[in-house]
């Protein structure tokens, strides 16, 4: 919001100069985005006062004029716009001069006729033209006949004025308005304010119960008031007033919509206006609007509304959309003769939805949803009618029609002064704290060491103790407030073990050839409910940005497989991605907050090695995925042993290749190749993957690590190559070896797996490597042959084994 320097003076006497005060406020209240004035890098601009104007001889549009500048002659102007005439008086650019966008006027000639500078619009000294009154908005801007010749512009035009662009926070509503910035710097600056206060006029022979009536539902519009005035004579505000709203970038258009965006920029409160004529039946209703009811703006845009929407309408039709804007059917125009004030507080959570969902954001829209004064409500409307009857002497009829109304009381709220220093650090006495409080307008009862603060509606974001720290902070000074050191017993920063174990399950995926990647926890519902470890309800965004990102993610694989078809539409086809985040589960459908749950997830698509001149890359198959898991979770020191389950339990991922993982019992995650119709799906190439819940595994158990010496004594190792049925696997007979291979049996190392031709239907051949070593003597041949008997007996009896 833009603030007129020159306004706040009218009710504080400020002596700073307006830079120094945008940097207090920034220091102090909200963030100020810049100090300007309109009439920064331009020169030579005068009043001039066109003598004579004739056509251009070589030219059906152009003039020819003779402008007086109070110089000695008189100024030879070739000037184009359709509005100039002799007499009036008009902005000249003289020879040298400097206008909007830095261009500078020189002396020229026009179709071969001199011209001695420019007469200019309003646009072309530097105003944007979506503030410049349509009457000028195609021509040069004609001054009222105050205007002294050879004069600067600057003054006449509000052009000198110090313009501080607030960028008002969503809890400081309040000062999205001159009364709510001064009071602000009232309190800055240990000011008392001199506000104006309406006095209405009313006409006792007329009274606004006969003329209108209205009826609201109080849970969309709490308040909600208007007032009537008849014989009203639609004419342009006066100059002044053009001035606050063009410096405020808002057009002017009339003296009665003018007013309504005056009194919104004065107060904070929106008003509505209405012709009372075009009101059917003379009765106003807030309503939500009917699904699919078409409306059209007061701008011309169409807007196709919802039953979420809220509407101001008559018995047929609606009249403004609640708190953003006014419609055609019932604006004010030329021909206005009876007028309709409206002001109220509407739902700020349906106006900042109805505001978003059509985009349309108006200083209504945006004054609404950050709240407005219930205590004002009143005065503000009282207020337009004031300047409406002033302006034109229109008849304000008797009475205010209330449908709607809350009685605004001051919020208490107590604080000790104790705990105001200690908090803040601070030394206060009780004098100097509560000084501060009544510099903010807050009323102080003192008892002993406690005051009980009462807080003024207007300052509506004040409710709890903490805010008035923050109260108490901003007006002492931040710069102010002595630096002390943190106090408390010191102590050694370290990790915790969750963290270190996050941070080693980085470092393990990172050197198995994977790379970090960070999706979005938020997607599509399909999307969440894949991959699913647990079963858990949605939790949905009530108002997403788009679809897409809807619903809080229940697995990350969804959004790694995002990354890879992000990865080969671009021509990456080896991709290797892992992700550690949380996933969100819901027990309960009516379960207000998810429980969040760390989980960690790779795929891998393609190679993850690259051709050599020696080497030849292959794809990544589930056992190369697989190793890659088994390293990460040893690693980890489990205290348990780790198997894998072959599963069809998942509907995304290929039933035949897909095993849940465990340890010690403990289900902890899933392995293998994304299922080729979801593949496609994400049109991505073959991709497998894992998902394990990471929260388990850093709670689950872990052994201690130890270090053993290496034997100096040599190891033995004896090969063993056994026929079996196809059903049994590797992990029993792995068992049963070391079950049976006594204390000296090191390692099991399986080197050879074959079910081709020369093997018997349902056999597989299966070669082992079994490795003796004693830590403390040299191992005998005989201890070992005599294990290796035990192994080959107890597989024939387990497993009717044949021995190769």
């Amino acid at each position: 919001m833009k603030v007129s320097y020159n306004w706040l003076k009218e009710y504080l006497n400020l002596n700073v100069p307006a830079d120094q005060l945008g940097e207090k406020i920034e220091r102090t209240a909200v963030e100020v985005d810049s100090v300007t004035k309109h009439q920064d890098g331009l020169k030579k601009l005068v009043v001039g006062k066109v003598v004579s104007c004739e056509k251009h001889p070589n030219s059906d549009h152009l003039h020819v004029c003779q402008v007086d500048v109070n110089q000695d002659d008189l100024l030879q102007i070739v000037c184009g716009a359709p509005n100039v005439a002799a007499g009036e008086k008009v902005i000249v650019a003289l020879p040298g001069s400097r206008i909007g966008n830095n261009v500078k006027i020189k002396r020229a000639k026009m179709r071969g006729v001199k011209s001695n500078g420019m007469l200019c619009g309003l646009d072309e000294v530097g105003f944007d033209r979506s503030v410049v009154p349509e009457k000028w908005l195609n021509g040069i801007y004609v001054f009222p006949d105050d205007a002294k010749v050879g004069k600067p512009i600057y003054h006449y035009l509000g052009m000198d004025d110090d313009l501080i662009d607030l960028d008002v926070t969503p809890n400081r509503g309040d000062m999205l308005s001159i009364y709510g910035t001064v009071h602000e710097l009232a309190a800055i600056y240990d000011l008392k304010p001199d506000l104006n206060h309406p006095k209405v006029e009313e006409n006792p022979k007329l009274n606004a119960s006969d003329d209108i009536s209205a009826d609201v539902d109080k849970k969309i519009a709490p308040i909600y008031k208007l007032r009537v005035l008849k014989n009203v004579k639609i004419q342009p505000s006066p100059l002044w007033m053009q001035i606050r709203l063009w410096n405020a970038d808002i057009r002017p258009v009339n003296n009665v919509v003018d007013i309504t965006n005056y009194i919104m920029l004065k107060y904070g409160q929106p008003i509505q206006v209405y012709d009372l004529d075009k009101i059917n039946n003379q009765k106003l209703l807030v309503r939500n609007a009917r699904l699919n009811e078409k409306v059209e703006t007061t701008d011309g845009d169409k807007v196709t509304l919802t039953d979420d929407d809220i509407v101001v309408a008559d018995d047929q039709k609606p009249v403004a959309l609640a708190g953003l804007t006014g419609l055609k059917g019932a604006e004010v125009d030329q021909n206005t003769k009876n007028i309709i004030f409206e002001a109220g507080v509407f739902s700020f959570v349906k106006v900042r939805k109805m505001a978003q969902r059509h985009s349309i954001h108006t200083g209504s829209s945006q004054r609404f949803e950050r709240g407005v004064n219930h205590a004002g409500v009143n005065e503000a409307l009282d207020a337009a009618c004031e300047i409406e009857h002033r302006f034109t002497d229109a008849d304000i009829e008797q009475g205010t029609v209330t449908a709607s109304d809350i009685d605004a009381k001051p919020v208490n709220v107590d604080i000790t002064l104790t705990r105001i220093n200690r908090v803040l650090g601070l030394s206060l006495t009780m004098p100097e704290a509560s000084n501060i409080f009544k510099r903010l307008g807050f009323g102080v009862e003192i008892n002993d060491d406690q005051m009980s603060v009462s807080i003024p509606p207007r300052r509506w974001d004040i409710h709890i103790e903490a805010d008035l720290f923050e109260e108490i902070a901003r007006i002492y000074g931040y710069d102010n407030m002595p630096s002390t050191l943190p106090s408390g017993p010191t102590t050694i920063g370290k990790l915790t073990n969750k963290q270190k174990l996050i941070r080693r399950s980085r470092r393990i995926l990172q050197d198995s050839g994977l790379t970090h990647a960070i999706s979005y926890s938020l997607t599509t519902a399909k999307k969440a409910n894949m991959f699913m470890m647990r079963k858990s309800y949605e939790t949905k965004l009530k108002m997403p940005m788009t679809i897409d990102r809807s619903t809080l993610r229940m697995n990350l694989l969804s959004g790694l497989l995002d990354d890879v078809a992000y990865n080969q539409a671009r021509g990456v086809d080896d991709v290797a991605l892992y992700e550690l985040g949380r996933v969100f589960y819901k027990d309960d459908e009516k379960q207000v907050r998810p429980n969040e749950v760390e989980h960690i997830a790779g795929v891998i698509s393609g190679s993850l090695s690259i051709d050599t001149w020696n080497h030849k890359s292959k794809p990544v198959d589930f056992y190369q995925l697989k190793g890659i898991v088994d390293n990460y979770l040893d690693d980890l020191n489990l205290n348990g042993d780790i198997d894998y389950e072959a599963t069809s339990d998942y509907p995304e991922m290929h039933p035949g290749r897909t095993a849940n993982i465990y340890i010690h019992g403990h289900k902890i995650g899933f392995i293998g190749q994304i299922h080729p119709v979801i593949a496609d799906k994400f049109n991505i190439k073959p991709t497998y993957a894992f998902e394990l819940d990471l929260k388990t595994l850093i709670e689950m158990p872990k052994r201690e690590q130890t270090a053993d010496s290496v034997s100096k004594y040599p190891s033995i190792s004896r090969d063993i190559a056994i026929l079996v049925d196809k059903n049994v696997t590797n992990k029993e007979i792995v068992s049963a070896i070391q079950k049976r291979g006594g204390a000296f049996l090191n390692q099991v190392h399986l080197f050879d797996l074959y079910d081709g031709a020369h093997i018997p239907s349902g056999k597989k051949s299966m070669a082992y490597t079994l490795t003796y070593q004693d830590q403390h003597d040299t191992l005998q041949n005989e201890v070992v042959d005599k294990s290796m008997k035990k192994i080959q007996r107890d597989l024939k009896q387990q497993f009717n084994v044949t021995i190769r």
